[in-house]
């Protein structure tokens, strides 16, 4: 299959393609299973269902809304090009910042830190992802992969303890400060390495020059991600027999983790097609986001169950927060980058 120029991006190598038929292709994929799945839940919705069977039902048809707005929001953010790409997940990370400490109530001396972390930092952190290893011809000429990839976990993390003590609050001063880093590193440090894929000149085992979309492999990242909570539901039901963590989430067990990482690599593999990797490669990789996922979920339960909420917030009705449908995604975004810089990559 030859992939198409569908637009080159500026300040990327000419080599790099910013849609390839590749790419379109995999998108009509996901509308086309989207629309198949409605049309299952709308033919299930209008039998006279009743108890368990119509709550799954409309849970079902809850999750599928979610993935239709998030479907619709990428969409949009693909046509804006990569800073178009950069700017929605840099959004993406504020709500999700935001659902993070609205959670974990703060103290009025934490105020002044908060807007360092919301109004500094988050943006910060996605201006230096959009400048990326390609900077346009008007700023510094610099691999800023360096400076991202430390700006969080180093400077404003030892930052938002000295700005609160100057605040002259000592009550729980650890576990505030600790609270406020955690919630900046998984909303937004650790989702910006979504987005950050488009910045990589990406190429297949060997060193042979892969001419394919680098938005492809974030979809990639992403469905995985999605698809693996999915199935893990999917096989607990079906096999599940051995929780992980009964006081964190008694839903969860071994066997559909185990399960998950199976059928979605096997996915992955089926999918291969449209990105860098061979098919045995995509199956490794999307076992790995796969317990990565699961490990997000789990951290996220955890800290839901510690402060005693069910959801981090409100996104669709009756279906959780913003946070609650990108935990997977914000745990297997840097892994899944790194692998992909480290062996993938020119």
């Amino acid at each position: 299959m030859n992939d198409t120029l569908i637009q080159p991006e500026i300040g990327m190598l000419a080599s790099t393609v910013w849609l390839s038929t590749r790419a379109m292709i995999l998108v009509a994929v996901i509308l086309s299973a989207l629309g198949i799945a409605s049309l299952v839940g709308f033919l299930l919705s209008r039998r006279e269902t009743m108890g368990v069977e119509s709550a799954i039902v409309r849970r079902y048809n809850q999750k599928l809304r979610v993935w239709w707005l998030m479907t619709a929001i990428f969409v949009f953010g693909f046509l804006l090009q990569r800073i178009g790409v950069v700017i929605l997940f840099g959004f993406v990370s504020f709500w999700a910042l935001r659902e993070f400490i609205t959670m974990t109530p703060t103290r009025r001396g934490d105020h002044r830190t908060l807007f360092w972390v919301f109004f500094v930092f988050t943006p910060l952190q996605y201006i230096l992802i959009a400048l990326g290893s390609h900077p346009p011809s008007f700023v510094p000429q610099n691999d800023y992969y360096g400076l991202y990839s430390i700006m969080i976990p180093v400077y404003a993390s030892l930052f938002i303890p000295a700005r609160a003590a100057i605040a002259g609050d000592y009550k729980r001063f650890l576990e505030r400060s600790a609270k406020i880093q955690a919630g900046l590193l998984i909303c937004v440090y650790a989702l910006s390495y979504a987005p950050a894929l488009l910045d990589l000149d990406l190429v297949r085992t060997g060193g042979e020059p892969w001419h394919g979309s680098n938005v492809s492999v974030l979809i990639f990242l992403v469905v995985i991600a999605q698809l693996a909570a999915v199935l893990e539901r999917g096989w607990t039901k079906l096999a599940g027999r051995h929780v992980i963590a009964e006081k964190i989430n008694g839903s969860r067990t071994w066997e559909g983790v185990l399960g998950s990482m199976v059928t979605t690599g096997l996915i992955a593999a089926a999918l291969s097609w449209a990105t860098p990797f061979y098919p045995w490669e995509a199956g490794v990789l999307a076992a790995v986001v796969t317990t990565m996922a699961c490990g997000g979920a789990m951290t996220m339960s955890a800290i839901k169950r510690d402060r005693g909420v069910t959801d981090t917030g409100t996104l669709v009705q009756g279906h959780a927060g913003v946070l609650d449908q990108i935990d997977n995604i914000c745990f297997a975004a840097p892994v899944f980058y790194h692998l992909t810089r480290y062996f993938f990559s020119a």
